[in-house]
């Protein structure tokens, strides 16, 4: 099972004017990934995703560098099943031997960034393999099941007050969802405008349509904290990064003045990070994106401490198939997960790279159970949208 290569491609595929979205992030005009491709001497060929971006905004060329020329390079000739060594090595460099040796982490410089999300999208491709080569999905190797499907909410909801109801309740129409995503914050220029389009979604909406606001980081912690006091009366399942991920006291700050439960985690790197959110009591909800937090090796250590915490996990995965896929195996294990994110965006990474899908019945998605991630990439989409 030695790696004869590590490849990277950098995926940037245009959206149709007609389907595009404005948000704090600026207006999306196309969804990028990092893809990693690795493929073992006996020709068994695993799949991750490593992302630039939390939005699949950015530039993905220092990413591909950093997989194929500076730590996919060292994995060649290695064996593709020592996959908790290989993280070890990728996050030490040169000082591994004395982690290994004395039992604690001696980081190299990049233990956050870019770094953590190459190591990310080489250590999904590497559990794909190890599946692939058993014949059993991830969740199995991980410890099997805790669930056979999970709950889904659907995650969008830009529109204006206006028509903030209107947009929700088509997500929950076209899937059955209970639930729903919406995004405030900055884009809407203060917490009063935010907490107006939340109130026009619960009117509409009705009582029993759970209700997630999703601020990106972008309010200062005096925001964040009217913004609560503002929609204290409609019932939000959770307020997500109501602060720059940053700010950890400031986040637990607003955590300690509301009863609306806390959400956080996309934009921060390894377990160290959420075990300082654990430690300011600072959220009630743990949300890793496997794409940058660390793959699965890192995401399975980080769900361990949820549980320990009494922290739930709701990964984030807006992004593309293959990180969707990791986040399912990671939620079928771990039994912190409760529910799943599903992105009601445009996006042809989650629904034309890979040959399969991901259905979603009655506001429920099912664990699938094929090997190693379960996918089936399309090289014709690869090629198409490869960046050289």
């Amino acid at each position: 099972m030695k790696i004869r290569s590590v490849e990277a491609t950098w995926l940037e595929v245009p959206i149709p004017e007609d389907k595009q979205h404005t948000s704090d992030f600026g207006r999306m005009r196309s969804f990028n990934t990092v893809l990693v491709r690795i493929e073992t001497e006996d020709g068994l060929v695993g799949h991750g995703e490593a992302k630039a971006g939390v939005g699949n905004l950015g530039d993905g060329r220092a990413l591909v560098a950093l997989i194929q020329d500076e730590l996919g390079a060292q994995l060649v000739g290695r064996d593709a099943r020592r996959i908790a060594g290989h993280w070890e090595e990728m996050y030490n460099g040169s000082r591994t031997h004395f982690a290994v040796e004395r039992g604690h982490v001696f980081p190299a410089l990049g233990r956050r960034g870019l770094t953590i999300s190459a190591i990310s999208g080489i250590d999904i491709a590497l559990w794909d393999i190890l599946g692939q080569s058993l014949g059993v999905p991830i969740w199995q190797l991980l410890g099997g099941k805790c669930r056979d499907d999970l709950a889904a909410y659907a995650s969008g909801g830009w529109a204006p007050a206006e028509s903030i109801g209107e947009q929700l309740a088509g997500y929950i129409d076209g899937g059955g969802f209970g639930a729903v995503k919406m995004r405030v914050g900055s884009a809407d220029g203060d917490a009063k405008t935010s907490a107006q389009r939340v109130a026009a979604a619960r009117k509409y909406l009705g009582d029993d349509v759970g209700i997630m606001a999703d601020a990106h980081g972008t309010f200062d912690c005096a925001e964040a904290k009217r913004f609560c006091r503002l929609v204290t009366d409609y019932d939000l399942a959770w307020f997500e990064e109501p602060v720059t991920a940053d700010d950890i006291p400031g986040c637990a700050e607003i955590r300690a003045g509301t009863d609306i439960p806390i959400a956080a985690g996309e934009s921060i790197f390894t377990r160290f990070d959420f075990r300082d959110l654990a430690l300011a009591r600072a959220v009630d909800i743990f949300q890793p994106d496997l794409a940058i937090c660390g793959g699965i090796t890192e995401a399975m250590r980080i769900a361990a401490l949820a549980t320990s915490q009494q922290i739930r996990l709701a990964p984030h995965m807006w992004g593309g198939a293959i990180m969707f896929a990791a986040g399912l195996q990671i939620c079928a294990a771990a039994p912190a997960a409760f529910i799943v994110e599903y992105s009601l965006g445009h996006n042809p990474l989650m629904h034309d790279l890979v040959a399969e899908n991901f259905p979603v019945t009655d506001g429920r998605i099912d664990i699938p159970d094929r090997p190693g991630l379960g996918l089936t990439i399309d090289p014709d989409f690869v090629r198409t949208y490869s960046v050289q």
